[in-house]
């Protein structure tokens, strides 16, 4: 791990900053703020005035607070990333997603300023809804956007958390929805609708995507996959047994970043994964269920890049 940046300034800063990102990101009072950060009211009050006053806080929180960025390098350098971001924990919210979605829009903004035309390819899922909410308004009509998944239930219903066609309607740019459900019914199925000329299309999108933003998913029966209705109970169960370790858009993989031989991956229509290539791959999560399934698609190459908390990063370096 890199050398500590901390000084009794920064310790001050770091603490306006974590007080300016509860109150401004967190929607925290400062009696809460107070609480949390073991302070009186009129020193949490203090630390916000200074998240003010040193322009620590626009839109977004921009301190880069010293132990995030501690974090940060230590994983950078354990799993070789292209791209990380750190952020820090509301304590009593471990699974809050709006400090993870800023940081996942800023670094989108970036790339929909380049004068140059981008693929972007998306997962779906609550992070990467809760960014796309982020991101302002923009016209961007030289970019391309494509989902890496299907936006379709069984049923024919459209799937919840689709990102693709919100994140368009802001930026302005043409978009690429995946015209397939999430799963097939059986690998027949899937061959005859892989064989459409928009879905090989969409799919030669995604190869060529410039950046790719995707969700990391648990496995268990809290898993989005089984909540949102795309796996029934047994056949969770039945990959449990078999060693998943979490799912990136419905693809299932081992503790190893290994996508499994399992009759569930076999009518999974999504754009099929790929391990080493030069385009950043940044997996949004955090949250104390899901640094198993981070791990081990950081342990697997599944994805070169990370957007996530600070609790969640202390657990990935646990082990």
């Amino acid at each position: 791990m890199s050398q500590s940046r901390f000084t009794p300034e920064t310790t001050r800063l770091d603490d306006a900053a974590r007080a300016g990102w509860l109150y401004y990101v967190a929607g925290n009072t400062q009696d809460e703020i107070a609480k949390k950060l073991g302070v009186s009211r009129q020193s949490a009050q203090r630390l916000v005035s200074l998240a003010v006053s040193e322009k620590l806080v626009k839109v977004r929180l921009d301190h880069p607070i010293a132990r995030c960025m501690d974090l940060s390098g230590a994983l950078a350098q354990r799993f070789k990333l292209k791209v990380i971001e750190v952020v820090p924990t509301d304590p009593t919210a471990p699974e809050l997603l709006t400090g993870i979605a800023i940081a996942a829009a800023a670094e989108m903004e970036k790339l929909l300023k380049s004068p140059e035309e981008k693929i972007i390819a998306l997962g779906t899922g609550r992070a990467l809804r809760a960014c796309v909410e982020q991101l302002p308004r923009m016209d961007c009509p030289q970019h391309r956007i494509v989902s890496r998944l299907g936006n379709m239930m069984s049923d024919g219903s459209a799937t919840p958390y689709n990102a693709v066609i919100r994140m368009a309607e802001r930026v302005g740019a043409k978009h690429y929805p995946f015209p397939l459900p999430v799963v097939a019914r059986d690998e027949e199925e899937l061959r005859v609708m892989h064989g459409q000329e928009p879905v090989r299309h969409t799919m030669q999108l995604c190869a060529r995507a410039d950046f790719t933003l995707v969700g990391v998913g648990q496995i268990g029966m809290n898993a989005p996959l089984h909540v949102d209705g795309f796996m029934q109970a047994h056949e969770m169960n039945t990959l449990v047994a078999q060693g998943a370790a979490g799912e990136i858009t419905s693809w299932v993989y081992d503790t190893e970043g290994r996508v499994m031989d399992c009759a569930f991956n076999m009518r999974v229509a999504s754009a099929p994964l790929t391990v080493g290539g030069d385009a950043p791959v940044v997996g949004l999560a955090a949250g104390p269920d899901k640094a198993g399934a981070i791990r081990a698609a950081l342990r697997g190459g599944l994805i070169n890049g990370l957007i996530t908390d600070e609790a969640t990063a202390e657990r990935l370096l646990k082990q």
